[in-house]
């Protein structure tokens, strides 16, 4: 998962992206990347654009750079101030819980948090800008993946856990609020118990998506939209908005061909089980030749056009989709 602050200025208003979006729950070091887009590795877990790529495309911006790179063109002066089009804070691996994938050194969710909230008090992003800004959250896929790993004993049961989760959501709304944000889009998360990874835990099933982790993301999913519902009254001034992720990917699931998918069970890049068991790029990895044919692009993230499908859905869907309004709507509100 990582966090992206984006400062989109259009013709019509100047806003602020914060997006957090899930990654894969394994070290991205060997990840073969951009095949159709950039030509080139990008650090993203695709083979072209994500959902935040997208959304600032329709936002008429360009694609952000990453903190430490903009930091450290700061800090040797190659460059005068931090990128006015935004700065992404991304980490892979990390999750909503501080404790998930420590082990590796991810930067936690809350400290990439606290990277934006310094740069907004020594005035490097205009506190004006942050209240005119449309935020964007999506994150918990590592969280419940990592639930069901075999070499960890959860201490809370799933219903606990999921509530903790949301309640490290409910902080970062509550601070990022504090900051002056007012437009805030969550979104939910897809059904991770579907991902090709699933092949790796002990018990789960290969013939059909991993029930029991589904209901954990369902049960989150639920959180998050009352933590949207009750915005209004928590946080006057606040329009919130929920994006169906789940829905969204679902329908893909049930009516591939509607969408151009010839797969939606497979990895393109991996291999064994459902192209679960090897994460793309590692020696031996297999890739297919039409990769947006399938949804899962590796293990488990979605291809390009699974992401670009997911995008319209949420910039300019119906309430089925995203509710009360769509992206575009929460974009122009004033």
């Amino acid at each position: 998962m990582y966090l992206q602050f984006s400062f989109l200025e259009t013709p019509s208003l100047m806003q602020v992206t914060i997006t957090l979006t899930g990654t894969a729950p394994f070290r991205p070091i060997f990840h073969r990347m951009d095949q159709v887009f950039f030509h080139r590795s990008t650090g993203r877990f695709t083979n072209g654009r994500t959902v935040a790529d997208f959304i600032s495309q329709f936002l008429g911006i360009e694609f952000q750079k990453p903190f430490l790179e903009a930091q450290l063109a700061v800090m040797n002066g190659s460059r005068k101030d931090y990128p006015s089009n935004g700065i992404n804070f991304a980490s892979a691996g990390s999750g909503v819980l501080q404790a998930t994938n420590q082990d590796w050194g991810v930067i936690s969710i809350q400290q990439q948090l606290r990277q934006f909230q310094a740069l907004v008090q020594e005035n490097q992003v205009d506190k004006n800008l942050v209240q005119k800004s449309l935020i964007l959250v999506e994150s918990g896929s590592n969280d419940i993946f990592n639930y069901f790993l075999p070499y960890s004993t959860p201490t809370l049961d799933p219903g606990a856990y999921v509530q903790a989760m949301l309640a490290e959501v409910g902080n970062l709304i509550d601070q990022i609020y504090k900051l002056g944000a007012r437009r805030i889009a969550l979104f939910s998360l897809g059904p991770v118990g579907c991902v090709p990874a699933r092949a790796l835990l002990p018990g789960a099933p290969v013939d059909k998506c991993f029930g029991k982790m589904n209901l954990m993301v369902k049960n989150y999913n639920k959180g998050l939209e009352s933590l949207v519902d009750d915005m209004p009254i928590q946080y006057p001034g606040a329009a919130g908005v929920f994006g169906a992720v789940y829905d969204i990917v679902q329908r893909f699931r049930a009516i591939p061909a509607q969408y151009r998918f010839s797969d939606v069970t497979n990895a393109c890049c991996g291999d064994g089980t459902h192209g679960g068991l090897l994460q793309c790029g590692r020696e031996g990895y297999k890739i297919c030749p039409n990769p947006n044919a399938f949804f899962f692009w590796d293990y488990f993230h979605p291809t390009e056009h699974a992401y670009k499908l997911i995008s319209k859905a949420l910039w300019g869907g119906e309430s089925s989709r995203i509710r009360p309004v769509n992206l575009k709507t929460l974009a122009s509100t004033p």
